[in-house]
């Protein structure tokens, strides 16, 4: 990581309110400018593919990033609605300069972001990010206030449907296990998936119920999704039988959880522990080596360390856990979120509709349930407690805050975990505590919320 802090790129990309900065029509249309800039100094006629989530506000932010982009002769396509990591597969495979994706993932429909991958599908480097940042808070100086320095008009943006359909195709040769016979219940977060997960999944044969597949601007990640597992979860324990697992993504479908036949959530560590042990059979995980992030339970680095498979921590995020993973050459790496990425193929990122196909193949490659794949994992009670700050001091430097750490972490002496961290996109702070009982977990966890509270609380 950089040693000097970034302003607007947080964990992933540039996050806010619609139309408050950094995400208003100027400065959106800078961002887009100082983007194309970059690019154009390595490639003077640059292709650039753009993708949106369905949020209220990405289709007109889309426009002003590719204006932006266009004004300093990039050459724009857009893919329409379309998943993250669908975009990152689209800069890859066909050779454009850069891939940006307008969303906000998980956030409300009220938020919104730019995410921007290289033209090799990843995510670009906090360096890269500052450099860029240096550059429009530069332009947004030079503007005029209230001005756009550019025409009117967007520019055209073709192949909408010729781009979503190569992703789509190309995750459906991403597997080869025949899929017909599942029966799934899947919740699209009225989110991006919804443009992509009811064709890929018909394409693959798979009996497929959707849910939240309905998007009217602002609906997106309300009360389903990712974020709301245990809706998924109700629905398919009120029809036992009906279906051999429910799937529920995010906004942005970079991301997946499940439930069992019987309406058990399964998180992205237990997604993590059966894909690993499915590729140590097959003989793609190389040096048995895990990576996951300091938020995944302790239950899972006992359970893969009795299947023999080693697992490292890195910083929550996903491009955190791929720059670990290209460090040692791991193939198999996540967050408990439900960020899974697999490089023993050619993604570049967390997919969620790619990992739903690698669950899917598992259980009928081994004949198993959902259930039975992860029925040994035990999970350590664990706890995470969101407390609004004003501002993102570090913890260290806040005396009180330092001796509540190392007061719980005292009292659990090494029979669990205290992590306490802020959130990448959102002015929080994050209180993760793991312990063998529920009772001492929730004490610490309110102890250490309620001083951070205290010494950084926002008022409002």
């Amino acid at each position: 990581m950089t040693s000097q802090a970034r302003q607007l790129f947080g964990t992933d990309g540039i996050r806010g309110v619609a139309g408050e900065f950094p995400l208003t029509m100027e400065s959106t249309y800078l961002i887009g400018c100082a983007l194309g800039h970059d690019l154009v100094r390595s490639a003077p006629r640059a292709r650039v593919v753009i993708g949106q989530d369905t949020r209220e506000s990405s289709s007109w932010i889309a426009d002003h990033v590719a204006l932006g982009l266009a004004s300093c002769g990039c050459e724009v396509h857009s893919a329409g609605v379309i998943t993250t990591p669908g975009v990152a597969y689209l800069a890859r495979a066909l050779g454009y300069a850069a891939g940006v994706v307008i969303s906000a993932s998980h956030n409300p429909w009220t938020d919104n972001g730019i995410k921007v991958f290289s033209g090799d599908g990843y995510k670009l480097p906090d360096a890269h990010e500052l450099a860029i940042e240096q550059e429009i808070f530069a332009r947004l100086r030079d503007a005029q206030p209230g001005q756009l320095p550019s025409a009117e008009p967007a520019p055209s943006l073709p192949g909408e449907a010729n781009l979503r359909h190569a992703y789509i195709e190309w995750l459906g040769q991403s597997v080869g296990a025949d899929l017909s016979r599942l029966r799934v219940f899947v919740d699209c977060a009225h989110g991006a998936a919804t443009a992509e997960a009811p064709e890929l999944f018909r394409a693959r044969g798979i009996q497929a119920s959707f849910a939240c597949a309905s998007p009217d601007g602002k609906n997106i990640n309300a009360g389903c999704g990712a974020l709301y597992p245990a809706a998924l979860a109700q629905v398919v324990a009120e029809k036992v039988g009906s279906f051999d697992l429910g799937i529920t993504f995010d906004g942005d479908a970079d991301r997946v959880l499940f439930c069992d036949a019987e309406g058990r959530v399964v998180n992205g560590d237990a997604v993590l522990l059966l894909a690993a042990r499915d590729m140590k059979a097959r003989g793609t995980l190389p040096g048995l080596t895990v990576v996951a992030t300091t938020m995944s339970n302790m239950g899972l680095e006992i359970a893969l360390r009795d299947s023999g498979i080693r697992m490292l921590r890195a910083a929550v995020g996903d491009k955190y856990v791929l720059e670990e993973m290209q460090k040692g050459g791991s193939t198999l790496g996540g967050e408990q979120s439900g960020h899974i990425i697999f490089r023993d193929g050619e993604a570049t990122t967390g997919d969620g509709l790619l990992t739903a196909l690698r669950v899917m193949e598992i259980m009928v490659r081994t004949g198993r349930s959902l259930q039975e794949l992860v029925s040994d994992l035990k999970v350590f009670p664990q706890t995470i407690q969101n407390v609004r700050v004003r501002e993102k001091t570090p913890f260290r430097q806040v005396p009180e805050i330092a001796r509540a750490i190392a007061s719980a972490e005292n009292e659990l002496d090494g029979k669990g975990r205290v992590v306490v961290r802020y959130s990448g996109t959102e002015a929080l702070a994050r209180v993760m505590i793991e312990a063998e009982s529920e009772e001492k977990m929730m004490r610490l966890a309110d102890n250490i919320a309620q001083v951070i509270r205290s010494a950084l609380g926002a008022n409002f």
